[in-house]
C-alpha cells in the first residue's frame, strides 16, 4: 500500500465520521482527527468534517451549497470531536443546520451550512476560467518538492509523505521562500492545481467535503505572497479565523482544479484571501474565502 492509498483512505475514514445519536432536537456525531504537524486540528477537515455531519440530518436529494464558519481556538489532535448538529430550517428547496464542534476544553468551531435540492434551474453564468495555464502533468508536485527537506521539517515531511492531495503550483510556491518579485509588486496572485492523491470513490457530499479540506491547505498562500512571507519565515505564526465556502456546480475530486487565488487586503495581524474554483475544462465549480491571524516577531 502506497503513503499516497494510506492517507486517502485514513481521510475518507475520518471524513466518514461515526453514527448520529439524537436528543432534545439535536444530533451528536463523534469524529476523529487527523495528524497535523502543528499539533492543532487542521481547520479544513474540521470544515469538512462539520458538512458531512450537517448532510446527516437532511435529505440526501440536498447537498450542500455553501458553510461559514469561525474558528473559536485551536483544538487538540490527540482528542475525538463532537459534532452538534442543530436543524435551523427545512423549507421547499433549502435546509440550514448550524454545527459547534467541541472537545473536553469547549467549542473549536461552529459553523451555519446550507443545503439545496440538487439540480434546480435558474439564471446561470460565471467568470472564465484564465487563458494559457500550464498543464498539471508538466508542474512540479509539492511532494517532490518537500521531499528532500522532509528531514528537516514537519510541514515538509506532511506535505512530502502525508498529505491526501497533489498540489501543483502554476506560480512559485510560497512553502520553501517569499515571493520578492510579488510582493515588491504588491500582488498576491497565484494559481495552483490540485486533485486528490488516490482514488476516492464515494458519494458527492464527499467529493465535496474533501473539497473544502483540500483548500484550505493553500487558502493562506496569497497573504504570505503579497507580504513578502512564506511558510518557513523564522517565527512565523498564523491560524484560520474563519471559512466561507459556497459550491455550484458538482466536484470530481479525482480530477484537477485549478485554484485562481488573491488576497485585497491585510491589517491588523489579519489577512483575507480569495479563491475561484476551475474544473481542468474551465467550469467555475466553486467560491471561498478565508481570513487568517499572522504575526511575524518585529525586527529589533
Amino acid at each position: 500500500m502506497t503513503d499516497e492509498t494510506t492517507a486517502m483512505e485514513r481521510l475518507l475514514k475520518v471524513l466518514g465520521l461515526e453514527e448520529p445519536s439524537e436528543d432534545r432536537g439535536h444530533t451528536y456525531i463523534q469524529g476523529e482527527a487527523l495528524y497535523f504537524p502543528t499539533g492543532r486540528v487542521y481547520g479544513g477537515q474540521v470544515i469538512a468534517q462539520s458538512v458531512v455531519a450537517a448532510s446527516k440530518t437532511v435529505s440526501p436529494t440536498r447537498l450542500p451549497h455553501s458553510i461559514h464558519g469561525y474558528f473559536i481556538k485551536a483544538g487538540d489532535i490527540h482528542q475525538d470531536l463532537l459534532f452538534d448538529v442543530e436543524s435551523l430550517r427545512d423549507g421547499r428547496s433549502f435546509s440550514a443546520r448550524r454545527v459547534n464542534v467541541t472537545q473536553s476544553d469547549g467549542a473549536i468551531l461552529t459553523a451555519i451550512a446550507s443545503f439545496q435540492e440538487h439540480g434546480q434551474h435558474g439564471v446561470e453564468f460565471s467568470d472564465p476560467m484564465p487563458d494559457g495555464i500550464p498543464d498539471p502533468e508538466t508542474l512540479t508536485s509539492a511532494r517532490e518538492l518537500m521531499q528532500p527537506y522532509a528531514d528537516q521539517s514537519p510541514f515538509a515531511r506532511y506535505y512530502a509523505e502525508k498529505s491526501p492531495f497533489d498540489i501543483r503550483h502554476v506560480t512559485r510556491t510560497v512553502m520553501l521562500g517569499a515571493d520578492k518579485k510579488s510582493a515588491a509588486n504588491d500582488s498576491g496572485k497565484q494559481m495552483v492545481w490540485m486533485r486528490a492523491a488516490g482514488q476516492v470513490d464515494a458519494p458527492q457530499i464527499m467529493h465535496r467535503a474533501m473539497l473544502a479540506l483540500g483548500c484550505d491547505q493553500i487558502m493562506l498562500e496569497p497573504i504570505l505572497r503579497r507580504a513578502g512571507l512564506s511558510l518557513m519565515t523564522p517565527g512565523i505564526s498564523y491560524a484560520s479565523i474563519d471559512h466561507s465556502m459556497w459550491w455550484y456546480r458538482d466536484i470530481d475530486i479525482n480530477q484537477w482544479h485549478l485554484y485562481v487565488q488573491d488576497t485585497p487586503t491585510a491589517g491588523h495581524g489579519r489577512g483575507l484571501g480569495a479563491a475561484k474554483v476551475y474544473t481542468q475544462d474551465g467550469s467555475l465549480v466553486a467560491v471561498m474565502a478565508q481570513e487568517a491571524m499572522i504575526r511575524v516577531p518585529e525586527e529589533r
